[in-house]
């Protein structure tokens, strides 16, 4: 019994958190030296004194509130539960905290003991975390200053340009006001960052420098000059925009406002329009095949159904060559809609396919072609909304084939 006296006096005396002992009536009876050391009081000057003595003053009308409740229901509470705590040390200096409570009875009175945890170094790395989503707004501001700028020099030379900049303008206010109410600063936002610095830098560099040269062409006979780096502005605007675009679906997935809304329409038109504007990105003598088994009708969410088959056949064209055939099929019967997309690519090595569809992940083999990792990523989720199933099936250099089947959403 002595011996296990000294080992639980052994841990109280060295232990590294703050531990203070009250009593029901809230007054101090016992702390450790490292509850003195940590609110810079002398050993035992803190005994008698009420519990509110180590709380900011503001905070005692209703610390003694939440004090008498737990009182009345005592139990154990684990560290982080509940608001964001404040303490004070003798001089007054307030410190944020973390506390765990636990109780027990002796001789019919009720004890408390406090475990108190100084989490300032914590709040300073939050606080980091906060500047580089700071960091993140001035960057998205200087992109819009720069698209201002490229809008003056070139509005009076193409038409095309000017849509597609104000697409770039539209996308990226849109991934400002994601990004303002962006909450998860950890893994997310420091691979965005790395992403973003990496895949912005060409196109940027690209826009500037043939911004650049369209105002030296000044002669009618430069047009052709002209029409070059336009085009070049152009296909480095476009591939922003999907980069914008990915970056802000999986923000608004990140924030739950993507919902299902489902409504009943011709899948076989429906798959042709999606299929008539897949036509204008293809490779040369690139070709998709389609087919459509089935009834006609089905109800599910479109305008998510367009976006997964949009996704899947942009990589389909990205990872095949030139003069390959893509192949896409849907099944719609029995109120289960199943869809295809096989291509003819380079495929994934079963190594990766495991990763496929975390965000950020890239396949070791496309790490030079461009891209953000996140395309099936979103595709998962959106068919997650659609409380559908989605498989893969990949063989290096022989192609890729990505299957969905969804559950019609009808009561």
């Amino acid at each position: 019994m002595e011996s296990d006296e000294r080992q639980v006096n052994a841990l109280f005396e060295y232990a590294t958190e703050g531990i203070v002992l009250t009593n029901s009536r809230g007054e101090i009876v016992l702390v450790n030296p490292a509850a003195s050391k940590l609110f810079e009081y002398e050993k035992d000057e803190l005994l008698g004194q009420p519990i509110e003595t180590l709380i900011p003053g503001r905070f005692h009308g209703q610390h003694e509130n939440y004090r008498k409740g737990f009182y009345k229901h005592p139990s154990n509470r684990t560290m982080g539960h509940g608001r964001d705590l404040f303490a004070k040390t003798r001089n007054g200096r307030e410190f944020p905290v973390e506390v765990s409570l636990s109780h027990y009875k002796q001789k019919d009175e009720q004890f408390v003991i406090a475990f108190i945890v100084d989490i300032t170094s914590r709040k300073k790395a939050e606080q980091e975390l906060l500047d580089q989503k700071s960091q993140l707004e001035q960057i998205t501001a200087d992109m819009r200053k720069l698209n201002a700028e490229l809008e003056t020099k070139v509005e009076d030379r193409t038409l095309i340009l000017r849509e597609a900049l104000q697409e770039l303008e539209r996308s990226q206010t849109e991934l400002s006001e994601a990004l303002n109410k962006e909450k998860e600063l950890n893994e997310i936002k420091s691979r965005f960052v790395s992403m973003a610095s990496h895949e912005f830098r060409t196109p940027l560099s690209t826009v500037l420098s043939s911004a650049s040269l369209i105002g030296k062409y000044t002669q009618s006979e430069d047009q052709e000059k002209r029409d070059k780096h336009i085009r070049r502005i152009r296909d480095s605007v476009k591939h922003l925009n999907v980069l914008l675009e990915d970056f802000l679906s999986l923000g608004k997935l990140e924030e739950g406002r993507i919902k299902a809304e489902a409504v009943t329409f011709n899948v076989r038109e429906f798959l042709a329009e999606v299929v008539d504007e897949m036509n204008l990105i293809l490779k040369p003598q690139q070709t998709i095949q389609t087919s459509c088994e089935g009834t006609s009708n089905f109800h599910t969410d479109s305008r998510l159904l367009r976006n997964i088959i949009i996704n899947l056949l942009s990589n389909a064209i990205k990872f095949s060559p030139e003069g390959a055939t893509i192949w896409l099929q849907l099944q719609n019967a029995n109120g289960e809609l199943r869809l295809s997309v096989k291509d003819q690519g380079m495929g994934i090595s079963e190594e990766d396919q495991q990763h496929l569809f975390s965000s950020f992940f890239r396949a070791k083999n496309v790490v030079n072609i461009e891209g953000t990792g996140l395309g099936l990523h979103i595709v998962k989720r959106y068919v997650e909304l659609l409380n559908g199933a989605i498989s893969l099936q990949s063989e290096l250099n022989a192609g890729t084939t990505v299957t969905i089947v969804l559950k019609s959403l009808e009561d």
